[in-house]
């Protein structure tokens, strides 16, 4: 595929071929995967949509180009820890150093709310709300917020910390981040990423069978978190705004990816209906007697 500067790029250059050359070029020569070719494409009909609305004159290439079909990718893998690996994993961190606590804490806040990473990273201190119960506001998705209460083991080691923790010197509480790095700095989505991701290895090199084939990030805890609500009988409009979701057909993902909850639920509603199967002849044992009685 020849390469085109993109100061030189003209609209009439985005038509339907090449849209499908370039997704081809992604897969063939960059090795990316199905997923990450359909995440372009949506950007790509995205500008095409825009594009109709502006320029009338390229309608037609633009409906082209919307009209490309996605690929089929795998279904997305719901593994999720249990709950004896989620209490080894917050127990990792050693709790008597500052950025033990600092990380204990972290963790068991990720978990307890189900906040996305980057919720996480953007707490202050100001979106922790101290008295019983204890809540966090977080800011999510499309400047939406939600209050999510915490349990009281999380509150109480929240509270531990806010009370040990150094405040930032020169800013208030509403811009002190909640969880900080060197020189009072907000923790990005990549170090919280890495410091799930060492607390993790320093519990497979002491229990190399811990959560077996599961890549264990931030978002894996969010999803454990809802899965066991979800085995708890929460309702899942209930897990739907613990999750921030918009709709709740997005949450209902989880309750299809569990296939013990839906056992259960269909054995708590089954009725039997079902004939009962015709005993086995060789259990008669009168028949029995009477068949070896003909054979002699």
């Amino acid at each position: 595929m020849q390469a085109t500067p993109p100061e030189k790029l003209r609209l009439a250059d985005l038509d339907r071929e090449r849209v499908l050359a370039f997704l081809d070029w992604l897969e063939a020569e960059r090795g990316n995967s199905p997923a990450t070719r359909n995440q372009r494409l949506a950007v790509i009909k995205s500008f095409a949509r825009y594009t109709a609305i502006e320029r009338p004159e390229f309608l037609d290439q633009a409906t082209q180009i919307i009209a490309v079909k996605q690929k089929k990718t795998p279904a997305t893998d719901m593994g999720y820890l249990t709950g004896d690996e989620v209490k080894a994993l917050l127990a990792a961190p050693d709790p008597s150093t500052r950025r033990g606590l600092r990380d204990t804490v972290l963790l068991s806040t990720l978990y307890d709310t189900a906040a996305r990473v980057q919720e996480l990273c953007d707490l202050n201190t100001a979106d922790v709300r101290a008295a019983r119960p204890m809540l966090v506001t977080l800011h999510g998705k499309g400047s939406k917020t939600r209050r999510v209460p915490l349990m009281d083991p999380t509150a109480r080691l929240l509270q531990d910390y806010l009370d040990r923790r150094t405040r930032h010197p020169g800013v208030g509480p509403d811009a002190d981040p909640l969880f900080h790095g060197p020189q009072q700095t907000r923790l990005t989505r990549w170090a919280v990423t890495k410091l799930l991701a060492k607390h993790v290895q320093s519990l497979r090199r002491r229990d190399p069978g811990y959560a077996p084939g599961l890549n264990i990030t931030p978002h894996v805890i969010r999803r454990t978190r809802a899965m066991h609500q979800l085995k708890a009988g929460v309702n899942v409009i209930y897990i739907r705004d613990l999750l921030g979701h918009a709709d709740v057909s997005t949450t209902e993902i989880y309750a299809r990816a569990d296939p013990e909850t839906k056992r259960k639920a269909i054995e708590n509603a089954y009725e039997s209906l079902t004939p009962e199967p015709l005993p086995s002849w060789t259990a008669d044992r009168d028949l029995l007697e009477w068949l070896d009685q003909i054979c002699r």
